[in-house]
């Protein structure tokens, strides 16, 4: 029988993450940095971006983003370290990356369902 690893989850997760951030971080920075505050777009009101975090679907969808995105930068940081740095402590490094990426993941929970 041959032994199942978790590597291939984490580099789905990875790839899943870095189109995410690919594709709407700079939609998101040009809106909230440049289009909004230069007045190029009306900004929405408060009450409309509260009924928009408000749905579930947005609840899921965000948190889904954010996990995702945290498990990409997690991923890159720790092969960077592994690399890069040519750091010898494999489950160290690994513990310490993901963990920080589930204690994001487990933050950003928190601060979406205040909203929810």
């Amino acid at each position: 029988m041959t032994k199942r690893r978790i590597e291939p989850l984490v580099w789905m997760t990875f790839s899943a993450g870095g189109v995410t951030a690919a594709m709407f971080m700079p939609v998101l920075a040009f809106l909230f940095a440049l289009a909004f505050p230069l007045g190029w777009i009306t900004p929405p009101s408060r009450d409309h971006l509260l009924d928009i975090l408000q749905n579930p679907v947005t609840f899921l969808v965000l948190l889904g983003m954010f996990t995702v995105m945290l498990v990409h930068a997690a991923h890159r940081f720790r092969y960077t370290l592994y690399d890069g740095l040519q750091l010898k402590w494999r489950w160290q490094i690994a513990m310490l990356c993901y963990g920080g990426a589930m204690l994001g993941a487990g933050a950003a929970f928190i601060i979406l369902g205040q909203v929810f």
